[in-house]
C-alpha cells in the first residue's frame, strides 16, 4: 500500500468518523456541518486548482539552472540562506508555499534547501506577519517570536543534510 493511499484512507476515515459524531448529535447539527463543509470546499477548490496549475507554470518558466544554482544540492549554506529569504518573502497560503516547494524539488532543488524554504515560509511569511500577526498580537511579541524563530529553518536544513534524501 502506498503512503498516498494510506493518507487518503486516514483522511476519509476521519471525515466519516466526525460525520458520524455530528449525525449522532442530531439532524440539524449534521445538516449544518455538511452545508458548512461543502461551502468551504466550494470556496477553496478553485484556489487549490489555481495553485497546482500555477506551480506547473512556475516550473515551466523558471530555468532549471536558476533552481539548481540557487537552491540545488551543491548550493550549500548559501542556498539554505537564499531559501530562507525566498520562503519569508513568498506571499500566500499553503497552496502557494507548498506548490513552490514542490516545483523547486522537481526542478532539482536540494532537499535541505527546500526544507529551509518551507520552514521559513511557515514561520516568517512577511504578509502574514504584517497582515495577521501584528494586528492581533502586540508587535513587540511578534518581533520577538520572529527573532527566536530565525534558527529553525537552518536547524531543519542541517538535520535534512545529516539524514539525507527522503
Amino acid at each position: 500500500m502506498s503512503a498516498a493511499l494510506l493518507i487518503d484512507i486516514l483522511l476519509w476515515g476521519s471525515v466519516i468518523g466526525v460525520g458520524l459524531i455530528a449525525f449522532r448529535r442530531g439532524r440539524p447539527v449534521f445538516v449544518a456541518s455538511l452545508r458548512e463543509g461543502s461551502m468551504d470546499f466550494i470556496n477553496i477548490a478553485p484556489r487549490i486548482a489555481l495553485g497546482v496549475i500555477g506551480s506547473g507554470y512556475i516550473a515551466a518558466i523558471i530555468p532549471q539552472e536558476v533552481i539548481t544554482g540557487w537552491l540545488g544540492p551543491d548550493s550549500g549554506w548559501l542556498g539554505v540562506a537564499s531559501a530562507v529569504v525566498a520562503g519569508a518573502a513568498t506571499p500566500g497560503g499553503p497552496v502557494i508555499g507548498f506548490s513552490i516547494g514542490t516545483v523547486a524539488l522537481k526542478s532539482g532543488g536540494g532537499v535541505p534547501q527546500v526544507v529551509a524554504y518551507v520552514v521559513a515560509w511557515a514561520l516568517f511569511a512577511f504578509q502574514r506577519v504584517i497582515l495577521w500577526e501584528i494586528p492581533f498580537m502586540p508587535a513587540r511579541f511578534v518581533w520577538f517570536r520572529c527573532a527566536v524563530s530565525v534558527p529553525f529553518p537552518f536547524v531543519a536544513a542541517a538535520i535534512a543534510m545529516v539524514i539525507g534524501k527522503p
